[in-house]
């Protein structure tokens, strides 16, 4: 392995950068490990694993932040920005989210609009949304989609088969709901209904007619990307404005994350890491605009994918969640709706996921690997990213990849993942603190 390229100082990494950047990123206020109650070695250790990991191609480079009580403890980037690109990368570099998405931004608007008496966990989809519509779809809450528990489909070809973001949101609005992932019991079966569904022919999507068994929405888990996209819906509707318009005057601005947001123009892409070469929708390189087909084909702005960040202004995110909402003198959330939001809904039975976020598995494996608590909750974005929190040691884990460079096919962060998390816990020396 090369040896790390920048200096540690304080287990922050400082390096120098140049050329067109986005706004730079305040973070949170830096303070040392030890007395954040971690043990400055073993982090130097969680950042000599990545760069080993970076070198062996699981990532062409990576970005690490941990914090506690509201301080930064380590601020590490590994390796370079691509295959194509070999200039070390630097603490702010920025990243496609993919699905971090789902929590940075549409999970926060979504508890945002709940404080504000706005928005209902258990009202029914239609109520905001009426183009919403089929068998049974009636009965689908805003709770079903953050749990992924509606019974939609993982996805839809709306890259293929529509042509631009009206057509795709009708499809997705009308598209039939799906029997269970996985073998009916003899209870399940009593409870569902059979029923012959046609699906539409909105915006060019195939029909086909086929008999499915369906069952109530919250009976059975799979997730789904356009349960993003219809609560994306949901909060256009209730606030009255574009969802990426929403958050950056009610999330991002307010919280001082200058660097977060969908649509980077192009004076920002010298500083953002590149995705994949794709060679299905768009025949070119990524960088700078979504991975993600389906947000691609909604024009980037999504509740599924579409946002891109850096670690320092995901660190401010991090510490606002666990401390209950606030961060400065915001109180961007209340302490209760983060508590709620955060906790296990045992939505179907034995499901991990809270509402919008996940938590560690009961068993097998996590991205949150084996050793953060119970209560910790987080999430992953398929482009190679991941935040976790966990509330008993108030510390959290973020961490930046673009393992999908060159290809989706990598998949070595699966491990990585689970294995910096745990590597992070074990240098928590001083839990009580």
């Amino acid at each position: 392995m090369r040896p790390l390229r920048c200096a540690l100082i304080g287990l922050v990494v400082a390096c120098s950068s140049g050329g067109p950047t986005p706004p730079k990123s305040a973070g949170i206020p830096l303070a040392s490990a030890r007395s954040l109650g971690l043990d400055s070695a073993r982090l130097t250790a969680v950042v000599s694993y990545l760069a080993a990991e970076s070198d062996s191609g699981a990532f062409p480079g990576a970005v690490l932040a941990v914090g506690r009580h509201g301080r930064l403890a380590a601020l590490a980037p590994v390796g370079h920005y691509g295959v194509d690109d070999r200039r070390p990368v630097e603490a702010g570099t920025l990243y496609d989210l993919a699905s971090l998405t789902k929590v940075v931004a549409l999970t926060t608007a979504c508890m945002i609009l709940v404080d504000e008496g706005r928005l209902a966990l258990d009202a029914p989809i239609a109520r905001y949304v009426p183009e919403f519509r089929g068998p049974m779809k009636d009965r689908v809450t805003v709770r079903h989609l953050l749990t992924h528990s509606a019974g939609l489909a993982a996805d839809l070809p709306l890259y293929t088969e529509t042509a631009s973001r009206r057509p795709a949101l009708a499809a997705v609005d009308t598209t039939t709901l799906l029997a269970p992932p996985r073998r009916l019991t003899t209870a399940t079966v009593a409870a569902g209904a059979t029923a012959t569904l046609t699906l539409p022919t909105t915006a060019g999507v195939p029909a086909s007619a086929h008999s499915v068994l369906l069952t109530p929405p919250g009976t059975s888990y799979r997730y789904s990307d356009l349960s993003a996209i219809v609560l994306m819906q949901v909060v256009e509707r209730v606030t009255g404005e574009s969802f990426d318009r929403w958050v950056e005057t009610r999330v991002f601005g307010p919280l001082g994350m200058p660097a977060t947001r969908f649509l980077p123009p192009a004076s920002w892409r010298d500083r953002i890491a590149p995705t994949e070469h794709d060679t299905v929708f768009r025949h070119r390189w990524l960088r700078g605009e979504v991975h993600d087909e389906s947000a691609a084909r909604l024009g980037g702005v999504s509740g599924n994918a579409g946002l891109f960040s850096n670690a320092l202004d995901l660190s401010r995110f991090a510490a606002m969640l666990l401390n209950g909402g606030a961060w400065d003198t915001l109180q961007l959330i209340r302490a209760e709706t983060v508590a709620e939001f955060t906790e296990r809904q045992n939505m179907p039975p034995g499901s991990s996921r809270a509402l919008g976020w996940d938590t560690p598995a009961d068993s097998g494996y996590s991205s949150a690997g084996t050793k953060l608590s119970r209560r910790s909750f987080g999430h992953t974005g398929f482009t190679g990213t991941s935040i976790w929190m966990d509330p008993d040691r108030d510390l959290f884990i973020i961490l930046l990849t673009n393992r999908v460079n060159p290809t989706r096919s990598n998949t070595a962060i699966l491990r990585v993942r689970a294995r910096v998390a745990d590597l992070v816990a074990e240098a928590v020396t001083h839990p009580e603190l």
